[in-house]
């Protein structure tokens, strides 16, 4: 029997990468298009990854009774003071697309002999509980000097991983997939949904 959930993005990107992990294990991921569901606009004006992940959730449980998986994720950058953080989608269009916010990021970098970074995500599950359960993963890693590679998206093409040689954006989906920030959030939310006997692999 397959655990069915709808994922609160309209990012492409996403819903393909939360498939690729989740779908071995006997879970079905709707996209909010997949259901033809009609959502109002989600603000997200929380001070963390956690609370805009709710935000989301929230607007979604709104007009479904499906358990319902939303995150919120984001580049924390060590010598620019963890930034932008919570702030990352929003600092990419504000510098006019992630190529040109990653040109920043190589600019502010360019002297700096600090250049740990991490990813962070935070995951959060509606409809299952009768309250929100809160699955965090942190890819921790450091910023590439140069941008490269085709695969993935954001803000892959310059960071390093910990412990590997090359940056997401060089990499093969599953081999990121076994290791993003992303990918360890919903681990966790794996190792709950089996505990509670909501899916058996």
């Amino acid at each position: 029997m397959n655990f069915e959930i709808v994922l609160a993005t309209n990012n492409k990107h996403k819903l393909q990468e939360v498939r690729q992990i989740l779908s071995p294990h006997g879970i079905v991921v709707y996209g909010i298009s997949d259901l033809n569901l009609k959502p109002e606009e989600a603000i997200e004006d929380g001070s963390t990854y956690a609370e805009n992940a709710l935000i989301k959730a929230k607007v979604l449980q709104k007009v479904t009774s499906f358990p319902i998986i939303a995150d919120d994720s984001g580049i924390e950058i060590f010598a620019l003071n963890h930034q932008p953080g919570i702030h990352t989608a929003r600092f990419a269009q504000e510098c006019g697309g992630h190529d040109k916010a990653i040109e920043y990021i190589i600019d502010r970098l360019k002297d700096q002999e600090d250049r740990r970074a991490q990813f962070v995500c935070d995951i959060v599950l509606l409809n299952v509980e009768d309250k929100p359960l809160i699955f965090e993963g942190i890819a921790p890693g450091h910023i590439a000097y140069k941008s490269e590679g085709e695969h993935g998206f954001g803000y892959d093409p310059i960071f390093i991983p910990l412990g590997r040689d090359c940056v997401y954006a060089l990499m093969e989906e599953k081999e990121k997939n076994e290791i993003s920030h992303r990918a360890r959030a919903l681990k966790k939310l794996l190792t709950y949904l089996r505990v509670k006997g909501l899916i058996n692999k």
